[in-house]
């Protein structure tokens, strides 16, 4: 009996941890699909976006949050994110902070 209640244990242990690794790994792809996103949205929008990568990856995550807001879920979706209104919404938020920043050093 102690060895079959170390088994249930042991698998359910297990479970858990393939559940841990799986949403871990999942966050990671939409955090790199996000900085794919906010890299492309940069890369069109002149200036740069603050921060760097953190920035890329900010700006695709609150972009794929805007882009959702006003286009819905249009397009293919990778990682969990909404690529064309990501990107819409990263290239909106790109425009946004650059005119934010011009005013400031103005």
């Amino acid at each position: 009996m102690p060895l079959v209640i170390l088994l249930i244990i042991a698998l359910i242990v297990f479970a858990v941890i393939i559940l841990i690794a799986s949403s871990l790994i999942g966050l990671i792809f939409t955090l790199i699909v996000a900085g794919i996103v906010g890299w492309i949205a940069d890369m069109i929008v002149p200036g740069e976006l603050p921060y760097g990568w953190l920035g890329a990856i900010a700006a695709g995550l609150l972009g794929s949050l805007i882009g959702g807001l006003l286009l819905g879920n249009l397009g293919p979706e990778i990682g969990g994110i909404s690529v064309i209104p990501a990107l819409v919404g990263a290239i909106i938020l790109a425009f946004l902070l650059e005119w934010i920043g011009q005013r400031r050093r103005a």
